[in-house]
Order: structure tokens, then sequence, then C-alpha cells
């Protein structure tokens, strides 16, 4: 059996390995940008499949699919789009994605994306039809049928757009799990009474449920955050064509693109206001990232927080033990690390360096095109992969393994000279800094202190400098 087939483009023959469904222009862009070894996420084909399985069927309903000769037999048009239409199915439910083998840093605009989704279609399509993959001449073309009143420019951006709103519920569940998995976190923990810190020093007590509660809180703030800026996605610049003036597209193809996309990927879209606006600006998806890496600094924020409420144990703050979910060291017997913690880092700053990118490419674009849109992609529906997997095993693996050490919150607690700050509206200022430094000075408790010098009695001192009140906030000398 042959090892290749010959295929032919606009600059001629090209080998193509026999058994592969993509065809010459692909195998050009195989050729040209070995430069990653990465390949498009499905949410990213699975939108170009959903443009190329409307577009069949809008067109056929226009009736623009034309019968093909084929030697003495004729293929009707309307076959001709049923095969399309089945063959793109296939692809939006994952099939045939070894097929899609294009890296994300290639040519400008990502011809060779959408070219790789027209072969890959036209070729299931024609086998549907029963023309083999080494048989020539074939009734289905990936320009002339596929490819219809499309062009690069308008069916990329429109499948960035489909692919980010296809995982939205993923994401959302995701953090909606995390905040609510913290805001349990934040009940179990509200009777533990510990030391605040700000600057990293000692500050007013807080109560271990509060901080939990922040977090949970700082998640749900995020999360609408992503939610607004996701609203901007739904406008679909599909039907613009090259430019934005729709050449090559029937007058009512955007119309009833944008409504028959909506229809097959249960998505509530709307038409663009402009579609010139809409191949030009990437301003949309640069928000999206926007929105993501804002959720991306506050998780990082909050893995700090975790790893240094869970250190030591012997020698380090020590107020918080995380799952042991894995030995911590090659040589270190017995130590666990705060792994999960770690990962979600990691996995953040990978969010963050996304974002540049995406924020760059954004600007990258001159009059009617952005040509960077092959990167944009690859990096938005990465951050959104990161984020689902990322922040789903923080918070199975970690969070809600969580477990409050109240003995340490309250062994550092007793020792904070800085709980006199609830004794200034008594004391003062000066004389209260005057307790905070014997106290620390001595290693004495500011109870200790206070009564010494005559400032409180021992009743006053008890009421004032109830450690629960304290976080209630309020003047304490009432």
């Amino acid at each position: 059996m042959a090892k290749y087939r010959i295929e032919i483009d606009s600059l001629g023959e090209i080998e193509v390995p026999a058994g592969a469904y993509w065809g010459a222009q692909t195998q050009r862009a195989i050729h040209n940008f070995p430069i990653t070894g990465l390949k498009q996420y499905q949410a990213f084909i699975w939108g170009m499949a959903a443009i190329k399985r409307a577009a069949a069927e809008v067109n056929s309903d226009l009736g623009l699919f034309k019968d093909v000769e084929m030697g003495d037999k004729s293929m009707p048009g309307h076959v001709i789009a049923e095969a399309i239409i089945e063959a793109a199915d296939e692809v939006m439910d994952g099939e045939l994605r070894d097929q899609f083998v294009v890296d994300p840093i290639q040519a400008g605009a990502g011809t060779s994306h959408n070219m790789n989704v027209n072969e890959v279609i036209a070729n299931r399509a024609n086998e549907i039809l029963g023309f083999g993959l080494l048989d020539s001449p074939k009734p289905i073309h990936p320009n002339d049928h596929v490819n219809m009143a499309q062009s690069t420019n308008d069916t990329i951006p429109t499948a960035i757009r489909l692919g980010c709103l296809w995982r939205l519920n993923e994401l959302l569940t995701a953090l909606d799990t995390l905040s609510e998995a913290l805001g349990q976190k934040a009940f179990e923990f509200d009777d533990i009474i510990k030391s605040g810190r700000t600057h990293l020093q000692d500050a007013v007590p807080v109560r271990l449920g509060q901080e939990f509660g922040a977090y949970a809180r700082s998640i749900e703030r995020n999360r609408q955050k992503i939610v607004e800026s996701a609203s901007g996605l739904i406008r679909l610049g599909i039907g613009g064509t090259a430019t934005g003036t729709g050449l090559n597209a029937h007058p009512e193809y955007h119309h009833r693109m944008v409504k028959t996309l909506s229809r097959l990927t249960n998505l509530s879209l709307s038409e663009s206001d402009n579609l010139f606006e809409s191949m030009q600006s990437m301003a949309d998806l640069v928000h999206f990232s926007g929105a993501m890496r804002t959720l991306a600094q506050d998780l990082t924020r909050i893995a700090n927080d975790i790893r240094l409420l869970s250190s030591g144990p012997s020698t380090g703050l020590d107020e918080i033990r995380l799952p042991a979910v894995q030995p911590g060291s090659s040589i270190m017997p017995g130590k666990v690390n705060p792994v999960l913690a770690e990962m979600l880092n990691m996995a953040m700053f990978q969010v963050m360096g996304n974002d540049v990118t995406i924020l760059m490419a954004g600007q990258a674009g001159q009059f009617e095109l952005n040509v960077m849109m092959p990167i944009i992609a690859y990096n938005l529906f990465q951050s959104m992969d990161i984020l689902i997997n990322s922040v789903t095993a923080f918070t199975e693996k970690c969070v809600r393994g969580i477990e409050g050490n109240v003995e340490k919150a309250e062994r550092w607690l007793a020792k904070n000279a800085i709980l006199v700050t609830a004794l200034n509206p008594v004391i003062g200022y000066l004389k209260g800094a005057e307790v905070a430094k014997e106290a620390m000075r001595t290693d004495r408790t500011v109870r200790e202190v206070v009564i010494e010098k005559g400032y409180l009695t021992p009743g006053e001192a008890d009421r004032l400098l109830d450690v629960r009140s304290l976080t209630d906030g309020g003047i304490q000398a009432k």
C-alpha cells in the first residue's frame, strides 16, 4: 500500500500521507511551521467545525450548492451539503481529532488552521459519499464547498468566540465549586481566633473563618467579572468574509449564520453591528483574557496565603493543616509540602503570561485584519483549560481537606502585642505603644503589662481584650 498520495493546490503538487484526511495546504503548513509541536485545543476545532456545518446548511438553504459533474454522473448540490454537514457533526463530536495537526504558531491570521479544517471535512465528506482518500477526482472541494462564503478572516475570530463560550460553563462551575468549598471552611473555622497580619507583621485579631470567607467572596467577584467580559463574545462577525464587506457571501448569510449557529451550539449569539470592527478588533477577546488574568492574580494571592498559613509545621505559622497527598522530599523523610497550592501558583503564572501574549497580539492588527489570531486562540483556550483543571484539583485535593489548628492559632495570638490596639480609646496611642514594646521586650502578654503599669484593672483588661469581641469590630471601650 502506498505511503503517500499526491495532492494539488495552487502552488502545485505535494506528497501527503496516504491515510491523512488533510490535504495539500495543511501539508505545506506542517513543513513550514515545525515550531512548538503543539496543536490547537478541541474548543477551537469544535468552533471551526460548527461554522463549517452551519455554512453548509445556510448555503444549501439559499440554493448556492451546485450539482457537480462526475464523468457521466452528477452529484446533486444538496447531497454535497448533507455530506459536509455529517462530516462536520463528527468533528464537533470530537472525531478525527488527530487530523488537526497545524502548529499554533504559523502563518498569520490562521489560514493554515482554516484549510486544515476545510480539507479534513472535505475528505471525510467525500468518504461518506463513497470516495476514498486515494481517489481522484472527488466531488467535494475544501475551498469551493466547505469554505463557501467564508474567509479565514471571519471564521477564525468567530471560532475563537464560539470556543470560549463553549467552555465558559465549565470554568464558571469550577469557580462556583471553589467558592462553595472556601465558604464551607469559613463556616467551619468561624470559632478559631488568630492573629491578623499586615505587612507580614502582627496585627489585630481575626477569625480564621473571616479569612476564608474573604477568599470565597473574592472568587465570587472574579466569577462575575468573567461573566461580564464573556458577554462581548456573543457578537459574531461571520459573513464579513475577507475584509468586512461580505464579498462572495449571500446578503442573508450573516443573519442566517448567527441564527443557525445559535441553534446548533445552544448558545445565545447575536449579530455584529459592524462586521469591519468585528474583524479588525480583538478587544473582546483581550477583555475576556484580562478577566481570567485578574482571577489568576487573586488565586495566586490565595495560594500564597494557604502556603504561609500552613508553613512549618514546627518552625512556621502552622495555623492550618493541608491534606498530605504525596511525599514532599526525595531526601528528607516525613516532609510534606503544600503541593496543590504550589501547582496553583504555577498554573496562574502561565495564565498571566498568556494574557501578556494575547494583549500584545491584540494590538498587533493592521487595517482590516489581525494576523495574530492563531496565538490568541491557543493562549485563550490554554488559559481556560489550565484554570478549569487547576482550580478543580486545588478545590478537591486541597481546600476540602484543610483543617484549622486551634492550638497553634491561640498560641500565636497570646503572644501578639498588637492586641493593645483595642486599648487606644482608653489609654491612648502613646501608652499603648509603650505597653506593646514592653510586652515584646519581656515576652509577656499585653494583659500582664497593662495591669502591672496600672493603666487598667484586671477586670477592665479582660473585658477590653476579649479576642472574639475584637474580631467583631467597634469601639471596645464602650
